[in-house]
């Protein structure tokens, strides 16, 4: 089927084209809906650096919603000793029954490596975890974080180099976003109870305030949604059929090649191998065969 009724819908959809990239900056389209006081934008709103102390921690959403899209963020991360930390990422569409796409870096102890810990949500089911070590520092500078989203499949990018795909399996029975629009978030807070070594590091206050910085933020490629506008998208999104543009983009040969690298060599958890959680039967998603959606 391949998302047809994600394509239906977005046909249906009010939608209006989004911004060129280089216009868009953290103070004009974010409110800081949590922690205000510790959520500041510096170079006139290109920049935005969240901060989490003992009293509270940031939260940055976006002021439009996106019925699919891709969404770029470049991020730098928490300096020296993070545990306990959580850094994230991520589109959320709210409710119960909702919809989301995370990505969270759990706080190290000094001199270990990052973990990043994702996540997908369809139709308010998650429990879907996947966690990589991250192969650069990414406190030393800026790397850039990417979410795609449209009626086939949800990938998750760091560098361009994809992660982590999740299919549009609507036909064997598995939820896949298609119908609620999200937010984008970014926020900084305190997860000692489960975020390093299982919640057996907890948070050195006296390392506060915690600062991790982001910039870059582009959706170029992606559709506001808006019930008074029109049925268009931007960067080839438009149209029932998405124009060969990032609407219609899938995982090639390629993709899957350099993915199934990513994923022997920095993968540290994936629920779709945890016979301890599904002794007697893994999640449909992680047993349909590629090519057959």
């Amino acid at each position: 089927m391949r998302g047809a009724s994600g394509l239906r819908w977005l046909a249906a959809a009010l939608l209006v084209a989004v911004g060129a990239a280089n216009d868009h900056n953290f103070h004009r389209d974010f409110d800081a809906v949590w922690g205000k006081g510790n959520a500041r934008f510096r170079d006139d709103g290109r920049l935005a650096e969240l901060a989490l102390d003992e009293q509270t921690g940031a939260r940055l959403q976006s002021k439009d919603r996106y019925l699919f899209g891709r969404f770029d963020l470049e991020i730098k991360l928490v300096r020296g000793e993070s545990a306990g930390t959580i850094t994230s990422f991520y589109i959320c569409s709210g409710g119960a029954r909702h919809d989301e796409v995370d990505f969270e870096f759990l706080g190290n102890v000094s001199g270990e490596p990052y973990l990043l810990h994702t996540n997908i949500f369809s139709d308010g089911k998650g429990e879907r975890e996947q966690q990589f070590v991250l192969w650069f520092d990414p406190t030393a500078g800026f790397h850039t974080y990417s979410i795609l989203w449209n009626p086939h499949n949800i990938i998750l990018y760091i560098d361009g180099t994809p992660i982590r795909v999740f299919r549009n399996n609507e036909a064997y029975g598995v939820p896949f976003p298609t119908r609620q629009p999200v937010h984008v978030f970014a926020s900084i807070w305190n997860a000692e109870e489960w975020a390093t070594q299982g919640g057996r590091v907890k948070t050195d206050w006296s390392r506060a305030p915690f600062v991790a910085t982001y910039r870059r933020y582009n959706v170029s490629n992606a559709c506001v949604w808006d019930a008074g506008g029109a049925s268009r998208c931007s960067g080839g999104g438009g149209g029932r059929g998405g124009g060969g543009g990032w609407m219609s983009q899938m995982m090639d040969w390629w993709s899957w090649m350099t993915l199934n690298w990513v994923r022997m060599n920095y993968m540290a958890y994936d629920y779709c191998a945890d016979r301890k959680r599904f002794p007697h039967r893994f999640p449909t998603e992680c047993i349909i065969p590629i090519g057959t959606t």
